[in-house]
């Protein structure tokens, strides 16, 4: 391991580079606390920063933390692509030829690597079921849609605390006018359907709190649309695989492709590329 501090930027989810959802990797920092990570994070404004760390589990390959401006996080999709991509990319050599073990504060996560794509083994939620009266009303409202479009209101926790809205269709979602502001803690997915036979099946936004109070669209957004994935494989309302756009209301073009194996696990992938690598930080107090 180098005494350097490296920053290594890569695009995930993209369609093609630049249109996916940026990600900071950095490498080296053992030294740093919780509380320079995050300032880190937060003057970036990505929708996350990831450190990469030795692992402490002797099943995992390396161990990552996750920031976003608000705070760390358990668990998210697209830095765990990212990350895992910048741990090959810079050398590692997982135990498992194509089969990565990620440490990170939801535990274990197992990624693995199919030509140039990543996917990672959607974790269990932790929290499932339908949203009560009041908060289908609540997160309708902070979205910006009309409860007349919704299908279905679910808790789809696995790390972030998303409450799922599943709407009549993709236009629905793009339609959508979220708030400017609304409490912090709040994470929020759309999901609606295209009609048969289109390039992709589903459209998804996603919007979190950042550490002002601003809610915020993410381009593309691994974890959501895990949760999304296993409610909609677990209710038949997708079979085996599918493709799931988002981030074209922000000028992005995500691809998320999503299947459940034969032991039910959800798997969730895309493409990551390098932008920028080995970046040398100095030292900072």
């Amino acid at each position: 391991m180098t005494d350097q501090v490296l920053l290594d930027l890569v695009d995930v989810f993209g369609a093609a580079p630049l249109r996916g959802n940026p990600l900071a990797v950095v490498r080296g920092a053992e030294g740093w606390s919780g509380e320079r990570m995050l300032r880190l994070t937060q003057w970036l404004g990505f929708s996350e920063t990831t450190f990469l760390l030795p692992p402490r589990d002797p099943a995992a390959d390396y161990r990552v933390r996750i920031f976003y401006p608000g705070g760390e996080l358990p668990f998210a999709g697209h830095p765990t692509l990212g990350t895992c991509h910048a741990w090959l990319q810079a050398g590692g050599q997982p135990r498992r030829e194509g089969v990565m073990v990620q440490e990170c504060g939801a535990g274990l996560v197992e990624v693995r690597q199919e030509g140039e794509m990543l996917s990672f083994c959607a974790p269990p939620l932790v929290k499932s079921g339908e949203l009560s009266d009041e908060e289908r009303a609540e997160a309708a409202r902070i979205a910006g849609v009309d409860e007349g479009a919704i299908l279905s209101a679910v808790h789809a926790d696995n790390g972030p605390g998303w409450k799922m809205l599943r709407l009549r269709s993709a236009e629905d979602v793009l339609a959508a006018s979220p708030l400017p502001r609304a409490e912090p803690g709040t994470d929020l997915g759309l999901a609606g359907p295209y009609p048969d036979a289109s390039e992709v099946a589903w459209e998804i936004r996603a919007f979190f709190v950042n550490d002002k109070g601003s809610l915020v669209e993410d381009p593309v957004t691994g974890s959501f649309n895990a949760a999304a994935a296993m409610y909609l494989f677990g209710t038949g309302l997708a079979k085996e695989s599918y493709v799931a756009a988002q981030g074209r209301k922000l000028g992005a073009d995500g691809r998320v492709f999503c299947c459940v194996d034969k032991n039910n696990a959800v798997w969730v992938g895309g493409r990551v590329v390098t932008i920028s690598s080995g970046g040398v930080m100095p030292s900072f107090d």
